[in-house]
């Protein structure tokens, strides 16, 4: 059964004065509804991560159990595709995000991030896998996570390409207070420019290092931007080139962020957040050196996923970021303006937690529901 549901798009002088763009004067304010629909598109998925399309319409689909699925004309295929690397599958660990390479099927290389090791000692992992048709060969390892942790959680692992063909891959911090590592809590490996934890790391299409990475001999050659405590919304801009992340604040303080090379993002010395248990992470809301949030978020939505919208199903959506959220179980969509100043313009309600938002070849916004029984959504226009 489709589940309908409404938006509203407020256009005019009002919509002008919210997002600091220039005033249109006297202009009338003008209402324009906005209607879309969620439908359901296919069920029977355990705990799904990210999404890919190939180019013949087909997608493929990760669990974080440890599979890739295949979704033929809307029909989620019963056998696992073949050649999927083995995963830790353990808390927030398994098989993560998927990307193809921009010129696929030219070069016809599946990208996949996953959790490998044990719960003691443990790392996120990407490989490029060469696509058959049928499923994956000639697994390579193009990067390893430079340290090993325990626990399971705060992986990161969202991929994203630049205009130029390089690949940004978020890495997590790993993971909340008491894990540690080196004598001190991990989470400072973040303000560490010698560690990929709590970093966006970028690597070209092999896995070597591209040479104008910002940073120099000051940090691991890999590492793009820092500062970070857990990134699972990635997303480049197709027609700006700007990138975009929505990261996970601990008790409150989640962010989106406006992504620049070479620059600290301040977990944990700059942050919004609390503890779980106690009282806030960190006195400074801002410090110089650090790059401040374009948002946060005042109540805990665990965003994850994201997208930049460039379609033509939704004109009145475009160039709008759509978030999804985990605990807010919904999708968030912020305005961008000229200056790259954002603004909460609406929520989607999906009724389950968000794992991923993706905008698909068809102009059309897709979803993936991370339960047990996940599920794939589309928002499309309602007649």
């Amino acid at each position: 059964m489709k589940t309908w549901l409404w938006g509203l798009l407020l256009t005019g002088s009002l919509v002008a004065s919210c997002h600091g763009l220039p005033s249109q004067g006297n202009a009338p304010l003008v209402v324009r509804e906005v209607r879309y629909r969620v439908v359901p598109v296919l069920a029977g998925l355990e705990h799904p991560w990210g999404m890919a399309w190939l180019p013949n319409g087909e997608m493929l689909i990760t669990e974080r159990p440890g599979r890739v699925r295949r979704v033929r004309s809307g029909v989620l295929q019963t056998e696992p595709v073949a050649g999927v690397p083995q995963v830790l599958a353990a808390g927030q660990g398994g098989l993560l995000d998927i990307s193809l390479h921009p010129r696929f099927p030219a070069k016809p290389w599946v990208y996949l991030t996953y959790a490998e090791g044990t719960r003691e000692a443990n790392r996120t992992v990407v490989a490029r896998l060469t696509w058959d048709g049928q499923g994956f060969t000639d697994r390579r390892e193009i990067l390893r996570v430079s340290q090993s942790k325990s626990g399971t959680q705060h992986f990161g692992s969202r991929l994203a390409w630049l205009p130029d063909e390089t690949l940004l891959v978020s890495i997590g911090d790993g993971g909340n207070p008491p894990t540690e590592l080196a004598g001190q809590l991990i989470r400072l490996q973040a303000q560490n420019p010698r560690s990929h934890l709590g970093k966006v790391l970028r690597i070209n299409a092999d896995g070597t290092v591209p040479r104008d990475n910002p940073l120099g001999a000051k940090a691991l050659p890999e590492v793009w931007s820092w500062g970070h405590r857990n990134i699972q919304g990635l997303a480049v801009d197709s027609q700006t080139g700007q990138v975009w992340a929505t990261e996970h604040g601990a008790r409150g303080g989640d962010e989106v962020n406006r992504l620049q090379a070479g620059q600290n993002y301040g977990w944990p010395a700059v942050t919004h957040s609390r503890e779980y248990f106690g009282p806030e992470i960190s006195p400074h809301r801002s410090l110089p050196g650090m790059v401040d949030p374009v948002w946060v978020w005042s109540e805990t939505v665990a965003p994850s996923g994201l997208a930049v919208y460039r379609g033509a199903k939704f004109p009145q959506w475009q160039g709008q970021l759509l978030a999804g959220g985990l605990i807010s179980q919904a999708v968030h969509r912020f305005q961008v303006n000229p200056q790259g100043e954002v603004k909460e313009v609406g929520k989607i309600p999906i009724g389950a937690r968000v794992r991923d938002v993706r905008v698909g070849p068809d102009g059309l916004i897709y979803v993936l529901t991370d339960t047990p029984k996940g599920q794939l959504l589309r928002i499309e226009p309602a007649p």
